[in-house]
């Protein structure tokens, strides 16, 4: 039986960041840092307002992911990655990558924002020694 090809892109996955969403995020995480929930105190930091968590944008790669390859395909990838720039509130953020090196089933992901810029940068590649 032969391997289907890897995808070249990853499919596209976005969400809306909105207070609703940053609040939901930090009751299910239990993560109140006034960064993310407090108007006052994030206005006086020097982020200068809410920022989300960095790991409510992170999960979008993963989800990209899925969408992409399935469960089966997306369970072991590694996902090195750093972020770049704050996610504020009402950024519409999208997670998605490009296959750069189809032998070892490498990706290059990314988050942007509606402008365009990365907020997430990285890759993704497949654990070794765990088959898909």
């Amino acid at each position: 039986m032969t391997a289907q090809p890897l995808p070249s892109e990853l499919r596209p996955c976005s969400k809306r960041i909105d207070r609703k969403a940053i609040l939901l995020y930090a009751r299910i995480t239990d993560d109140f840092n006034p960064i993310h929930v407090d108007e006052e105190f994030a206005a006086q930091s020097p982020m200068g307002g809410i920022i989300a968590h960095g790991m409510l944008s992170l999960n979008l790669i993963f989800q990209s992911l899925r969408a992409t390859l399935g469960n089966a395909g997306s369970r072991d990838m590694e996902v090195a990655i750093r972020f770049t720039k704050p996610v504020r509130i009402d950024d519409m953020v999208t997670a998605g990558g490009s296959l750069t090196d189809a032998a070892t089933g490498r990706y290059e992901v990314w988050v942007r924002n509606q402008a365009g810029e990365a907020v997430i940068a990285g890759s993704a590649s497949p654990v070794a020694g765990r088959g898909t």
